[in-house]
C-alpha cells in the first residue's frame, strides 16, 4: 500500500513500481492510498482491517516523499519580480517541505507473540476546511493561521471524544506526532495537556515529510521504546482530516 503524495503521473499507480522493484508475486495486491499527511496511518489502519477480516495475511505500508521538484517551481515563482509578500506567505510552507521515507509490514497477531500490537483510535473529519491547504506537483498554497485553527479544533475534539469513548490517553510513553512545524506541535501539545519530554520533535532536522513524518519519527524512537509501552500517532492532514493511533509496543 503505497501512501506517498510524491507521484509524477497520475497513472498508473506508484504502487506497482515498488511491487515491480521488490520483485513481489502476482498475488500481492497493490495500490495506492491518497489521503495527505494521514495517508500512512490511514494505510496502517486499512491493513490492520483486511488482515483482521482474513483478505490478506500480511501488508508492506510505504511512504516516500521528494519535495525537490515542487521547492524549484515554487523558488522560480517568488524569485519573479512582480512576487509580493503575499504571495511569498501563501506559498512559505512548500519551503519546509523534507524528503524521506518509511515503511512498516504488519502481519497476524496470533503468529507473531510479543510483537508490536495495533490497538485501534479514532479519526474525525472537518472537511468544510478543505481549501485551507492545496497542493500540486508545481506547489502549495496554504492558509497557514486557518490551518492551524481548524487543525487545533479538531485535534481537540476528536481527543475529547475519545476519551468519552474510553481511551484513556492522558499517560502514553510516547505520543508521536506528524510534524508540520514547531508552532503546530507546540500548539497540539498546549490544546490537549501532553507531556512535551514525551513528544519527540523531528521538524527541524527533516522538515515535514508529508506522510512520511510520522513514520520516520516513530522509526527514530524504536531504539528508545521497550516492550509493554504504549505509543499515541497523531496527526492532521489537509482536508482537514485527524487520526489518532494507538499501538502496545
Amino acid at each position: 500500500i503505497n501512501t506517498s503524495v510524491t507521484r509524477r503521473n497520475l497513472e498508473p499507480s506508484v504502487a506497482v513500481k515498488i511491487h515491480h522493484s521488490l520483485g513481489l508475486p502476482s498475488s500481492a495486491m497493490n495500490f495506492d492510498l491518497a489521503n495527505a499527511c494521514l495517508g500512512f496511518v490511514n494505510g496502517m489502519t486499512l491493513a490492520a482491517n483486511m488482515i483482521d477480516s482474513g483478505q490478506i495475511k500480511y501488508a508492506l505500508i510505504v511512504a516516500g516523499e521528494d519535495a525537490q521538484r515542487t521547492q524549484e517551481a515554487t523558488f522560480k515563482r517568488l524569485n519573479r519580480e512582480d512576487s509580493t509578500r503575499e504571495d511569498f506567505l501563501s506559498e512559505f510552507a512548500t519551503l519546509t517541505l523534507g524528503s524521506g521515507a518509511a515503511a512498516a509490514v504488519i502481519g497476524p497477531a496470533d503468529a507473531h507473540p510479543g510483537s508490536h500490537r495495533i490497538l485501534g483510535g479514532v479519526s474525525r473529519a472537518g472537511t468544510q476546511h478543505h481549501e485551507l491547504c492545496v497542493g500540486g506537483i508545481d506547489g502549495m498554497y496554504t492558509d497557514t493561521k486557518g490551518l492551524l485553527d481548524g487543525g487545533l479544533e479538531l485535534v481537540v475534539t476528536a481527543w475529547h471524544e475519545a476519551q468519552a469513548d474510553g481511551w484513556a490517553w492522558d499517560a502514553m510513553d510516547r505520543y508521536v506526532t506528524h510534524q508540520v512545524s514547531n508552532s503546530y506541535t507546540n500548539a497540539i501539545i498546549k490544546a490537549v495537556d501532553l507531556e512535551r519530554e514525551r513528544v519527540p520533535i523531528t521538524f527541524p532536522h527533516w522538515g515535514n515529510v508529508g506522510p512520511a513524518s510520522l513514520p520516520m519519527t516513530l522509526a527514530q524512537e524504536a531504539q528508545s521504546l521497550t516492550p509493554g509501552d504504549r505509543v499515541l500517532c497523531l496527526g492532521v492532514g489537509s482536508g482537514l482530516n485527524t487520526s489518532m493511533m494507538e499501538i502496545a509496543w
